[in-house]
């Protein structure tokens, strides 16, 4: 016990820093000549001095990198996508004018769904038909310019003409109650030429657009009366189902339009279910109609 009492006295003692002092041996005077760093600036003056001393590339008649062969190259990509750019630029604003018209004709053909006589809304769409036809001759005189390029700036208005495709075959199916084939599309538009035409899978992709408003026009119809409608756009979309079915479809934008065909189908032969079975439509109508499409 004495001992732990004994300690305290001596602990000030020893935490006192003055009663020890530490002393520091003094740094060793270096003379500037021998330092280290000193040599090693004076090594990147002597490189620096010798570099400048030197000729350069160009001075001493050797080729930069912008001369000779490497030079021409990319000058002539320069050029090379500078014209790319100007023909897609020309490309857009024409597509950009045809999707406006399309708007309109699409306004236009919105009127079908309600109680305004087709004969009257086929009218107004149709008169947008002229400036679409012009549009698309401006678009093939402008690939006329760079002969088979078609398919390189196909993307550019390749969606405007599959909406455009999908009014007009729309219209033809108001009018007639048949699909507008592809000649007659082309024809309609003026894309008859060899050297521009109506890309068949546009045509495809805008006939599978034009199914989608099918079921919307059946139930309008049915709520204005026309209990007929839902049967002859059943035969309609049944048809044309059945020959979508002949193509070998790939896992791409197409075949999921035609899996969106297959939904409109379903739509459409349910509200004619619902009418049929409340009486609203003779059944022998439906039967004459099945039996009309059996013979040869």
């Amino acid at each position: 016990m004495k001992a732990f009492r004994i300690v305290p006295q001596f602990l000030p003692n020893i935490l006192n820093p003055n009663l020890f002092p530490i002393t520091f041996p003094k740094p060793l005077h270096i003379p500037v000549f021998l330092s280290p760093l000193s040599s090693t600036i004076s090594t990147f003056r002597s490189v620096f001095s010798s570099s400048s001393s030197t000729p350069s590339m160009a001075e001493s008649g050797n080729l930069t990198p912008f001369d000779g062969t490497l030079g021409t190259q990319f000058e002539s990509f320069r050029t090379q996508l500078d014209e790319t750019s100007n023909l897609r630029e020309r490309i857009r604003n024409v597509a950009l004018e045809i999707e406006s018209v399309t708007r309109i004709m699409h306004a236009n053909l919105l009127l079908v769904h309600q109680s305004r006589p087709v004969s009257e809304v086929l009218e107004k769409a149709k008169s947008q038909i002229g400036p679409l036809k012009e549009h698309f001759n401006r678009l093939a005189e402008i690939i006329r310019d760079c002969p088979g390029q078609y398919y390189r700036y196909h993307n550019d208005w390749k969606n405007e003409t599959q909406t455009v495709v999908s009014l007009l075959a729309f219209m033809h199916w108001l009018e007639t109650g048949n699909l507008l084939l592809h000649p007659e599309a082309q024809e309609k538009l003026g894309l008859n030429t060899p050297d521009f035409g109506l890309d068949v899978e546009d045509y495809l992709v805008g006939i599978c657009f034009m199914s989608n408003e099918l079921p919307r026009y059946v139930i309008n119809r049915v709520t204005y009366g026309d209990y007929d409608s839902p049967r002859k756009v059943l035969n309609f979309l049944t048809d044309l189902h059945a020959a979508f079915r002949m193509l070998n479809l790939r896992n791409d934008f197409l075949r999921k339009k035609f899996d969106g065909m297959k939904y409109d189908l379903k739509r459409v032969e349910e509200v004619f279910y619902d009418v049929k079975i409340r009486g609203l439509i003779d059944n022998e109508d439906s039967k004459g109609d099945q039996g009309s499409k059996e013979q040869p």
